[in-house]
């Protein structure tokens, strides 16, 4: 992507970063209207291209803004490289070797740059590029709430204690989204993300050779692929049933006990999300509803503290 040089925009990101940690960002759909009118369709042409490039990358982006959002709010803090005074959020353990897509963010803020420069937030661009991937795959739209700021740190420590795990019980779940003013509602419809993406063979493992609640022809057949031992990082699809099309299968497949991570089937197993779980599975138009709204939702959560601004390079603080 381009590079950006020090001196060139030092006094307008001093001037952003005071700005920007002075007042508490007001969030619009229409923010960028004027002063980026042409933001919206460069961010969903570069989330066209590398999902057509790779359909997975859709699962991948939307990944990356609920890992942005649940660690200090959505503040791009996810796509910051490691400097000699932060040790960031890439390598932290929900991150390494799995949050992918930073290229792609790249190469849509280049875009943007070029465009309106100095004006976009590295955190928005994301926001952007998770409602379309989820639209590109065949999933809803909405109206997406403009105006972050993004941090300029992050917190490895924030990270590995603010992501709920593939392991965690259904209360967990609950009391983790709780504490991000979310809902069990929005908790079970966010976790529907996963009717697209893949999950590495480490973190089901234990589920299909050890669990009971699992459809014996569903363990059978991701054991196939995951053996156990080795293979940690191979591959497989969250949804059985259509794995990179945003549809509520995702729901079908619990009710049917075809969960791929134990926080997944935590979702469908005699626990207060059953009836949710199966009014998702039989009505797909209530699952995108909720789904959206959700997304709006977690999209709202705001650092509270920290000296923020409009990032030139969303690998690194101006």
């Amino acid at each position: 992507m381009a590079v950006f040089t020090r001196p060139a925009f030092l006094g307008l990101a001093v001037v952003l970063s005071v700005l920007a940690g002075a007042a508490k960002a007001q969030l619009s759909p229409n923010f960028y209207s004027t002063s980026c009118p042409r933001l919206a369709g460069i961010v969903r042409s570069g989330m066209a291209s590398a999902v057509q490039t790779e359909k997975r990358m859709a699962a991948s982006i939307v990944r990356l803004f609920f890992h942005d959002c649940f660690v200090n709010g959505c503040d791009g803090s996810i796509l910051l490289d490691d400097t000699s005074t932060f040790t960031g959020e890439k390598n932290a353990g929900p991150n390494a070797n799995s949050a992918r897509g930073y290229e792609v963010i790249d190469a849509i803020k280049t875009q943007v740059e070029a465009a309106c420069k100095a004006t976009v937030s590295c955190a928005d661009i994301l926001a952007l590029a998770a409602r379309d991937g989820v639209n590109l795959v065949g999933g809803p739209t909405w109206n997406v709430p403009l105006g972050r700021k993004d941090s300029r740190t992050a917190s490895q420590s924030a990270a590995n204690s603010n992501l709920p795990g593939p392991g965690s019980s259904l209360a967990t779940l609950i009391s983790m989204f709780g504490n991000k003013n979310l809902s069990p509602q929005d908790m079970t419809a966010l976790s529907g993300a996963h009717t697209i993406g893949r999950s590495q063979c480490q973190f089901f493992r234990n589920r299909i050779y050890t669990e009971r609640n699992i459809n014996a022809s569903f363990a059978t057949l991701r054991q196939g692929t995951c053996p156990r031992s080795g293979g940690d990082r191979n591959l497989a699809p969250f949804d059985v049933r259509t794995a990179d099309t945003f549809d509520n299968a995702y729901y079908q497949n619990l009710v049917e006990q075809r969960g791929l991570l134990h926080s997944d089937q935590e979702l469908f197993n005699g626990g207060s999300q059953d009836a949710l779980v199966r009014q998702y599975s039989n009505t797909p138009s209530r699952f995108s509803a909720d789904f959206a709204t959700a997304m709006v939702k977690m999209g709202n959560l705001l650092p509270t503290s920290g000296t923020q601004e409009i990032r030139l390079n969303c690998r690194k603080p101006n």
